[in-house]
């Protein structure tokens, strides 16, 4: 960084300012708080965790200096639930990503689905639905369950991605067909009971754990998260 681009000396001073003031507001909405899952002492939290971060990567700009605070991603804590106590519904919000890895053994798996049902219908030369990429996945997911594709997607020429599974909760169940439209909008992250990711960044993670102490690395490949007490016991940990 060029030292035209640098911070001055006040506001890195100022950004010391500010994390003095949430550390204040943190403990004062800790002392106030009202029960486990208080929204003033996340919103609190996170104020202090977002002035931290600023005053750190000053103070670096600066000086070529580091605090010793370790700030938690936001994505690794959900929000605090404010959903139902004895909730009478729930949704299964799933998401799996994949990379069409192999079209050739995509486009031959979906011929055999074809000629098996049309009974040598499918002719050589990719004519049937399943002659295109998006025909073929159109065939195969109207053929097997998300979770058989999801445990042989390599047979279907499939490389795995991220995915996430969110299970949320609500009082009443949605009326037939309200939702079809668009299934995904009305997630709301504080009625989330709890949340499984997988991904390779954790398996990224792993790796420069295991780089960094061997004896103590593990290597997860899913991450689970819950909301509630445990994910305020999670957070407390972080932290």
């Amino acid at each position: 960084m060029s030292d035209a681009a640098q911070p001055t000396a006040a506001e890195v001073r100022a950004a010391a300012e500010a994390v003095k003031t949430a550390l204040d507001r943190h403990l004062a909405a800790v002392e106030r708080r009202s029960g486990e899952d208080d929204p003033a002492v996340y919103e609190a939290f996170n104020e202090l965790a977002a002035a931290a971060e600023e005053y750190d990567e000053l103070l670096y700009d600066r000086y070529d200096e580091v605090t010793p605070f370790e700030i938690p991603g936001s994505d690794d804590a959900l929000p605090p639930y404010t959903g139902p106590e004895e909730p009478s519904s729930l949704s299964v919000l799933i998401r799996r990503d994949y990379a069409v890895a192999e079209p050739q053994r995509l486009l031959a798996q979906a011929q055999r689905v074809e000629a098996v049902e049309e009974s040598g219908a499918v002719t050589a030369g990719f004519d049937a639905a399943s002659g295109t990429v998006h025909g073929a996945l159109g065939v195969l997911f109207g053929e097997f369950e998300p979770d058989e594709i999801a445990s042989r997607h390599k047979e279907f020429g499939l490389e795995e991605g991220d995915s996430t599974l969110w299970v949320t909760a609500s009082d009443e169940q949605a009326d037939p067909g309200e939702w079809l439209e668009a299934p995904f909008d009305q997630a709301d992250t504080h009625q989330v009971v709890c949340r499984f990711d997988v991904s390779a960044v954790f398996d990224d993670d792993a790796e420069d754990d295991l780089d960094d102490d061997p004896d103590d690395a593990v290597g997860p490949e899913l991450e689970a998260v819950l909301g509630g007490d445990e994910d305020r016991e999670r957070t407390d940990a972080d932290r």
